[in-house]
């Protein structure tokens, strides 16, 4: 339960500062935050996470529908036990779901953090929730790679030396 909550804050966080954006920025203007770290600015990105396939709409709806019914499926059904993986999949979910309703209802996704350190393209709360979900699972997945081979190193011992006794 603490999870689909937690999904439902990320989607409200993302379509809250969305439309707070909107209302208080003209479409391209940029106001600076933090001078030569951080700007926010007003932009409509048509395309995927950090503009990538610009005008695909339709696409991104669908796999968006696909790949949120499956993670809620894999939630809901499959019970995943680490924590972790829970975060990375409710991270990523919420985030997908915040830009979908985006997609959905104006034709494109609202954009607006700006980082002016680094030449990289805006993006928006979604973004970083689908993003950190991603880092999340990856850091999972290796978890739990590396405790499989544990267990298989200390179960392979175990039958060395139940085999060294006989």
């Amino acid at each position: 339960m603490i999870y689909i909550i937690a999904a439902i804050l990320i989607v409200a966080l993302d379509q809250i500062s969305k439309v707070l954006t909107t209302r208080h920025f003209a479409l391209g203007e940029v106001k600076t935050i933090i001078p030569e770290i951080l700007s926010f600015t007003y932009v409509k990105n048509e395309g995927a996470a950090f503009g990538i396939l610009q005008g695909a709409r339709v696409f991104f709806l669908i796999i968006t529908i696909v790949v949120f019914f499956g993670v809620l499926y894999y939630i809901i059904k499959i019970h995943p036990h680490s924590r972790l993986e829970k975060w990375a999949l409710t991270f990523m979910a919420g985030g997908a779901a915040g830009n979908f309703i985006d997609r959905l209802f104006l034709g494109y996704v609202r954009d607006f953090i700006l980082v002016d350190f680094i030449e990289f393209p805006v993006f928006n709360i979604a973004d970083c929730f689908v993003c950190i979900g991603a880092g999340l699972y990856i850091l999972y997945a290796f978890s739990d790679i590396f405790k499989k081979k544990e267990e298989k190193e200390i179960d392979d011992k175990q039958h060395t030396e139940t085999d060294s006794v006989q």
